[in-house]
Protein backbone atom coordinates (compact mmCIF):
# COMPACT_ATOMS: atom_id res chain seq x y z
CA UNK A 1 0.00 0.00 0.00
CA UNK A 2 2.47 2.29 1.24
CA UNK A 3 4.82 1.65 -2.03
CA UNK A 4 1.46 2.72 -4.32
CA UNK A 5 0.61 5.94 -2.34
CA UNK A 6 5.01 6.90 -3.12
CA UNK A 7 3.85 5.60 -7.11
CA UNK A 8 1.21 8.08 -7.36
CA UNK A 9 2.83 10.85 -5.26
CA UNK A 10 5.68 10.55 -7.79
CA UNK A 11 3.36 10.55 -10.54
CA UNK A 12 1.25 13.73 -9.55
CA UNK A 13 4.31 15.41 -8.93
CA UNK A 14 5.53 14.14 -12.03
CA UNK A 15 8.71 12.99 -10.94
CA UNK A 16 8.25 9.87 -12.63
CA UNK A 17 5.94 10.19 -15.56
CA UNK A 18 2.46 8.12 -16.40
CA UNK A 19 2.49 5.58 -18.21
CA UNK A 20 4.98 2.87 -18.90
CA UNK A 21 8.31 3.13 -17.58
CA UNK A 22 10.91 2.72 -20.01
CA UNK A 23 13.72 4.83 -18.50
CA UNK A 24 16.02 2.88 -16.25
CA UNK A 25 16.73 5.59 -13.92
CA UNK A 26 12.83 5.87 -13.34
CA UNK A 27 12.76 2.09 -12.44
CA UNK A 28 16.05 2.62 -10.35
CA UNK A 29 14.40 4.75 -8.33
CA UNK A 30 11.17 3.22 -8.02
CA UNK A 31 13.17 0.29 -6.59
CA UNK A 32 14.99 2.07 -4.57
CA UNK A 33 12.18 3.49 -2.91
CA UNK A 34 10.20 -0.35 -3.11
CA UNK A 35 13.36 -1.29 -1.13
CA UNK A 36 13.30 1.33 1.91
CA UNK A 37 10.00 0.61 2.26
CA UNK A 38 10.54 -3.27 1.70
CA UNK A 39 13.22 -3.02 4.96
CA UNK A 40 10.52 -1.09 6.79
CA UNK A 41 7.67 -3.23 6.52
CA UNK A 42 10.33 -6.04 7.94
CA UNK A 43 11.25 -3.97 10.91
CA UNK A 44 7.59 -3.26 11.68
CA UNK A 45 6.65 -6.95 10.86
CA UNK A 46 9.71 -7.83 13.30
CA UNK A 47 8.79 -5.29 16.21
CA UNK A 48 5.55 -6.12 16.43
CA UNK A 49 6.08 -10.10 16.07
CA UNK A 50 5.67 -11.95 19.52
CA UNK A 51 8.02 -14.10 18.63
CA UNK A 52 10.99 -14.81 16.52
CA UNK A 53 11.56 -11.55 15.07
CA UNK A 54 13.18 -11.87 12.08
CA UNK A 55 11.08 -15.25 10.93
CA UNK A 56 8.17 -13.29 10.72
CA UNK A 57 10.18 -10.52 8.51
CA UNK A 58 11.16 -13.44 6.30
CA UNK A 59 7.65 -14.90 5.95
CA UNK A 60 6.94 -11.06 5.02
CA UNK A 61 9.72 -11.97 2.25
CA UNK A 62 8.60 -14.46 1.27
CA UNK A 63 5.10 -13.54 0.83
CA UNK A 64 6.42 -10.35 -0.96
CA UNK A 65 8.59 -12.29 -3.19
CA UNK A 66 5.83 -14.72 -4.74
CA UNK A 67 3.48 -11.72 -5.22
CA UNK A 68 6.39 -10.06 -6.94
CA UNK A 69 6.85 -13.38 -9.22
CA UNK A 70 3.23 -13.50 -9.48
CA UNK A 71 4.02 -9.43 -11.03
CA UNK A 72 6.79 -11.18 -13.45
CA UNK A 73 4.42 -13.86 -14.79
CA UNK A 74 1.45 -11.56 -15.31
CA UNK A 75 2.72 -8.25 -16.66
CA UNK A 76 5.44 -10.19 -18.75
CA UNK A 77 3.74 -9.73 -22.31
CA UNK A 78 2.41 -6.32 -21.36
CA UNK A 79 4.88 -3.83 -22.43
CA UNK A 80 4.78 -1.80 -19.42
CA UNK A 81 8.78 -1.40 -19.01
CA UNK A 82 12.24 -3.37 -18.74
CA UNK A 83 11.83 -7.09 -18.17
CA UNK A 84 14.39 -6.35 -15.25
CA UNK A 85 12.06 -4.33 -12.99
CA UNK A 86 9.49 -6.56 -12.14
CA UNK A 87 12.20 -9.52 -11.49
CA UNK A 88 14.76 -7.23 -9.33
CA UNK A 89 11.27 -5.94 -7.17
CA UNK A 90 10.89 -10.27 -6.43
CA UNK A 91 14.65 -10.68 -6.28
CA UNK A 92 15.06 -7.72 -3.36
CA UNK A 93 11.84 -8.54 -1.69
CA UNK A 94 13.27 -11.57 0.58
CA UNK A 95 16.57 -9.81 1.30
CA UNK A 96 15.07 -6.06 2.28
CA UNK A 97 12.63 -7.49 4.97
CA UNK A 98 15.42 -9.77 6.53
CA UNK A 99 17.39 -6.76 6.70
CA UNK A 100 14.65 -4.82 8.61
CA UNK A 101 14.01 -7.97 10.94
CA UNK A 102 17.60 -7.54 11.04
CA UNK A 103 17.55 -4.05 12.02
CA UNK A 104 14.51 -4.86 14.55
CA UNK A 105 16.55 -7.37 16.15
CA UNK A 106 19.57 -5.58 16.93
CA UNK A 107 17.93 -3.31 19.44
Amino acid sequence: VLSNLVDVIMHATGIIPDGPMWNPWYNALALAYRCVIAVGAGWVTARIAARSPVGHAVALGIVGTALGLLGVVLTWNLNYGPHWYPIALAVTALPCCWLGGRIAAGR
